[in-house]
Formats: structure tokens, C-alpha cells, sequence
């Protein structure tokens, strides 16, 4: 199902409207393009804009860091749409997601209990609360490691499912 299906045309333009109008007041060294990416199950949130260089991208990251621009857009955003079932979470190192309640990443443990498996490991890189991988790192059903890089899952899977090969390069 399509978000727009699920929120409805008004909560939808509310939100978007919302995002437009608090990222209009915002002041920052750059604004790029597309600020609010429609996606089918989420809108992706980026103050900055993903039309950003690699090199601008680590620029906003610094600053969000020191004065929690995104932060402190999800703390508005969530008392603008308490009790309308919608969730806010960071993801990487931009932006931030916008999507109903239940359609996380937890979405996918529906299909994997049919399936019958003993243990779900999850590796993410945004582990803590507000992070896109929060919920389901954090879900009773998997087994939740927090990663910083693709170097680092790869030791961790090593060290978990290969203990014996766990120090190879």
C-alpha cells in the first residue's frame, strides 16, 4: 500500500506542508535540491537537500551534530502529528524518514515468523532511539548488533558465525 493511500490526501499535504514551511525558516551555510523525497512507503526528510555534494553531505552532518537540526525538526514534527500514527526516524547522515506506525524495518519480521527461523541477527548502523534501525534492532524476535561500517559487520558476522576464521583479513 502506497503512503498516500494509507495517511489520506489531507494528512499528507499537512505533513508535507509542515516540512516546507519549518524548513523555509531554517537557516544553514547551504541548501541544495530535493528536500522532501516521495517514496512508497515514507517520505525522506533532508533540511540540506539529497541534491548535495559528498563533500556538503559531511558539512551539514558536522553541523547537525553541534546544533541537532534534525533532531529538533523530529522533536516539532512530533508534536505537530501526535496521535496521527505517524513515526520520525534519523537515517544516515542528512535526512530523516516519515512513514506510519508498523511500516519500520520490524515490517519484514511478519514474513521471516512464517519461515520458522531458530535466530534473526539484524547489524545497523543507527541503533539508538530515533535511528532507522532502532525498532528493529531492538525487536524481541532478532538478535540486534550495532555496526559502524561494512568492515565492521563483516568482523562481527566473522566473529558470530565463523568463530574460528574470526581474525582474517
Amino acid at each position: 500500500q502506497a503512503i498516500q493511500d494509507h495517511l489520506g490526501e489531507e494528512l499528507l499535504q499537512d505533513l508535507i506542508n509542515f516540512c516546507l514551511n519549518y524548513m523555509a525558516l531554517l537557516k544553514l551555510p547551504k541548501k541544495r535540491g530535493t528536500f522532501i523525497e516521495f517514496r512508497n512507503g515514507m517520505l525522506n526528510i533532508s533540511p540540506i537537500g539529497r541534491s548535495c555534494t559528498p563533500e556538503e553531505r559531511i558539512e551539514f552532518s558536522e553541523l547537525d551534530k553541534k546544533e541537532r537540526i534534525r533532531e529538533k525538526f523530529v522533536a516539532a514534527l512530533q508534536r505537530e502529528f501526535a496521535g496521527k500514527g505517524l513515526r520520525f526516524s534519523r537515517g544516515g547522515m542528512i535526512s530523516f524518514d516519515v512513514f506510519p506506525e508498523g511500516w519500520d524495518k520490524r515490517y519484514c519480521l511478519n514474513v521471516l515468523d512464517n519461515e520458522r527461523f531458530d535466530t534473526i541477527h539484524f547489524f545497523g548502523n543507527e541503533t539508538t532511539p530515533g535511528g532507522n534501525d532502532y525498532e528493529i534492532y531492538d525487536d524481541p524476535r532478532t538478535v540486534g548488533h550495532s555496526v559502524q561500517s561494512p568492515q565492521d559487520t563483516v568482523q562481527r558476522c566473522r566473529e558470530i558465525f565463523f568463530p574460528e576464521r574470526a581474525n582474517e583479513c
